[in-house]
Parts: structure tokens; C-alpha cells; sequence
């Protein structure tokens, strides 16, 4: 066979290659998720062209991650490097690189996924790459925010959200706005914790005609926790059915779970515990079913506060055990710090004195590491709901603090730039 011959029959391939990812895409977009994985699967044993084996790697990563099935997604990740180091081409290589990062992030493997996003960062430099930076920084920002490293998961969220203004991204903004939302219900400033997937549900209203219907489910979901945390419990309820019915619509199995958990935790501020635990048992198997171990020390928390509210404080000590085993784990200070403040409050309507000094000090210990002070009047961040306010630097104030006393600047980065014999 000459070359030409050559060269023709391989863009017959790549053009079949193509046709076949195309037609998948359609059968996922109706719906039709096991026919447009079944195709994909043929492509990806029969095509021998480098580019559409990528393509269609990266199309089985996403409905892997919308079903929930993590340790596929990982698996996909790790053949699409393997297929961007054989093109020996820097935008693949990043985009798969990228992957790994999302399919950690999933798995609640934080130190991996931030270490996978430099890695990305690292290696950009052409055009195709540079915009792919945005949706880094926004895995990137959700890792820090798992590992509860407040500074460094906002300043993340701040470089993706300028990302998306600047190549005017409105999917990413609005991606980046319900991890805002998420941020803000952390650190208690429920006002902020609505606003963003508020701004969310917008973008989807003016821009998201040809969205997927996940990035609604996704807003709402997030509103309606914010309400919730508002006590806005109708609000909440109205909002998170939205969300369950996408959801199911869709197969999205990471969203039901998460609906769920949010039910279970509207029924218990109603103090309903009969209609909370069914729910929170049906987060539980999705949760574990996925493998989101970081949902599931929230079931465990939220468990424990409804043995609580029914005074069996025995189950409510295993479930915080639980929850804390499964924090630590993960790294997450925050869960370990809810932890300890509801075993202090339980060992001190029991009268437990050397439990609850044990607790005092795990508990000060958590709050000094979590460094959740406000560096004006040097309170905590995050007891109760409160307004705060970041600095371009990504510390975090009360606001009441920054509009009382008045500043030019950061006032924790002029602290610690003072040396001594300077001060």
C-alpha cells in the first residue's frame, strides 16, 4: 500500500472514529446512557488513531463522574495520559492530567488532586492549555476546601472565577459560583452562601439554553442549603425537589445522594428524626456506593445530631466515632472541629468532666490549626452566621470588624510582614 493509500485510510478511520463519538453523544444527551457508553466502549477497542481514542476517553470520564462511578473515571484518566504521552502533545497531556485531578477530587484524595492541579499549572504554555487554567483552579479551590484550607481554597476560587470573566466562561462562572456557595455555608456567612448559587441559577436562566439541565440541578441544590441554613425550611424543601428531579432524570447518582443528605438535614431542623433517618440511610448507600467519603462523615454528623435531639447519646457518640475516623482520614479539620464541639456539648449536660476537658483541648486544638479567627478582633469565624469579608489576598475578616476600625490593606499580611526590631 503506498502512502497516500495510507494516509486516506487513516483519515477514514478517524473520520468513522468521529461519526461514532458523535452518535454517543447524542444517545447520552437523550438520556440513553448504557446504549452511548456501549459505543463509545466499541470505539475505544477498534479505533487505532491517538486523537479520537482521547476524545472518546475523555467523553466515558464525564459519564463515569455523572454516574458516580469514580474508580472508572480514574481508570479513563489515567488511559487518556498514557494516550496524550504517546501524541506527545502538551494541550492533551494537561487535559488529562486535568482528569486525574477531578477523578481524585471525587474520591475525596485532596492532596493528590492539588498535587495532579500543579502539575497542569506547571506544564501550560500554549493557548489551549491556558484555558483550560480556570477549570484547574476551580479543582484546585474544591481540594482546599476539603482539606478545610479556607485562604488557599478562596484565592483557588478567585483565579478560576477571573478565568471565566476573562474568556468570558459563563459554565465555569456558574461551576465556580456554587463552590463559592459551598464555601460560604463552611465558614457561616449564609448571606454570601445565597448569593453566589443565586448567581448560579441566573447565569443558568440567561446563558444555559443549550446547557445540560446538571448545571440547574446544581444551583438550586446549593440555594437550598443556603436556605436551609437560613432556616428558610419551604424555601429549602421547594429548591432541593427541583434538584432530586433533575437528578433522577438524568442518573445523576453523586446529586441524589447529596438531595438526600440535604432532606434528611430539613427534616431534622422540623425535628421530624422519623422522616430524617430514612433519608439519611438512603445518602449513606449512595454515598458509599460512590465512594464520597467526605458525604458520608456529613451523614454521620448529621446522624448523631438527630440521636441528640432523642437524648440517646450512646448512638450519638458512635456516629460522631464515625464521623471523626472518617475526617481525619480525609484531612478535613472542619468535620473533626463539628466533632468536637458536639461531644463537648454532650459530655456537659452528662456531667462527663474528664471527657469534656479532653474535648476543650481537642476542641482549641482544631480551631488554632484551622486558624478560623478574625485577625482584627481575633474571634472565631464560622461558630455562628455572621458577614465576612475577603481581602484580594484571600485572608478573611468580619465585616462588621473592617467597616468599624477602617483599613488600607490587608491587616493580617502587615502583621506578619513586620520583622523584628521593626515592630
Amino acid at each position: 500500500m503506498n502512502i497516500f493509500m495510507r494516509h486516506l485510510v487513516a483519515e477514514m478511520g478517524q473520520d468513522q472514529t468521529k461519526q461514532q463519538i458523535e452518535k454517543g453523544l447524542k444517545l447520552y444527551q437523550s438520556n440513553q446512557t448504557e446504549k452511548a457508553l456501549d459505543v463509545w466502549t466499541k470505539v475505544l477497542e477498534k479505533t487505532s488513531d491517538p486523537g479520537g481514542k482521547f476524545r472518546v476517553l475523555g467523553c466515558l470520564i464525564t459519564a463515569h463522574s455523572e454516574m458516580g462511578k469514580y474508580k472508572q473515571m480514574l481508570k479513563y484518566a489515567l488511559a487518556q495520559i498514557d494516550t496524550a504521552r504517546e501524541m506527545e502533545d502538551p494541550d492533551y497531556l494537561t487535559e488529562g492530567y486535568l482528569n486525574l485531578a477531578r477523578s481524585n477530587e471525587k474520591l475525596c484524595d485532596y492532596q493528590k488532586t492539588v498535587s495532579y492541579c500543579k502539575t497542569c499549572l506547571d506544564m501550560q504554555g500554549t493557548t489551549v492549555s491556558l484555558q483550560l487554567n480556570g477549570q484547574v483552579c476551580l479543582s484546585m479551590g474544591n481540594a482546599f476546601l476539603g482539606l478545610s484550607v479556607f485562604q488557599k481554597a478562596l484565592e483557588s476560587y478567585e483565579k478560576a472565577l477571573r478565568y471565566a470573566h476573562n474568556n468570558d466562561d459563563k459554565m465555569l462562572e456558574c461551576r465556580v459560583c456554587c463552590s463559592l456557595g459551598n464555601f460560604y455555608v463552611h465558614l457561616k456567612d449564609y448571606e454570601k452562601a445565597l448569593f453566589f448559587p443565586c448567581k448560579a441559577a441566573e447565569l443558568v436562566n440567561d446563558y444555559g439554553k443549550g446547557w445540560s439541565l446538571k448545571y440547574r440541578a446544581m444551583s438550586q441544590y446549593h440555594m437550598s442549603v443556603a436556605y436551609r441554613k437560613l432556616d428558610r425550611l419551604p424555601d429549602a424543601m421547594e429548591c432541593c425537589e427541583e434538584s432530586m428531579k433533575i437528578a433522577l432524570q438524568h442518573g445523576d447518582r453523586p446529586l441524589q445522594a447529596l438531595c438526600l443528605l440535604n432532606f434528611a438535614d430539613i427534616h431534622r431542623c422540623r425535628k421530624d428524626a422519623d422522616k430524617a433517618f430514612p433519608r439519611y440511610e438512603s445518602a449513606m448507600c449512595i454515598m458509599t456506593e460512590i465512594g464520597n467519603r467526605l458525604g458520608q462523615a456529613h451523614i454521620y454528623l448529621g446522624v448523631a445530631k438527630c440521636w441528640l435531639l432523642q437524648k440517646d447519646f450512646d448512638k450519638a457518640q458512635e456516629s460522631l466515632h464515625r464521623a471523626e475516623e472518617l475526617a481525619e482520614e480525609l484531612g478535613n479539620k472542619l468535620c473533626t472541629l463539628k466533632v468536637c464541639c458536639l461531644s463537648e456539648g454532650m459530655f456537659r449536660s452528662r456531667e462527663q468532666g474528664e471527657l469534656l476537658r479532653q474535648q476543650v483541648v481537642k476542641l482549641l486544638q482544631c480551631v488554632e490549626e484551622l486558624e478560623l479567627y478574625c485577625g482584627m478582633c481575633g474571634e472565631s469565624i464560622g461558630e455562628r452566621d455572621q458577614q465576612l469579608q475577603a481581602m484580594p489576598c484571600s485572608h478573611i475578616f468580619h465585616l462588621k470588624c473592617l467597616q468599624t476600625n477602617g483599613t488600607r490593606g490587608c491587616p493580617k499580611c502587615r502583621q506578619s510582614s513586620m520583622k523584628p526590631g521593626f515592630v
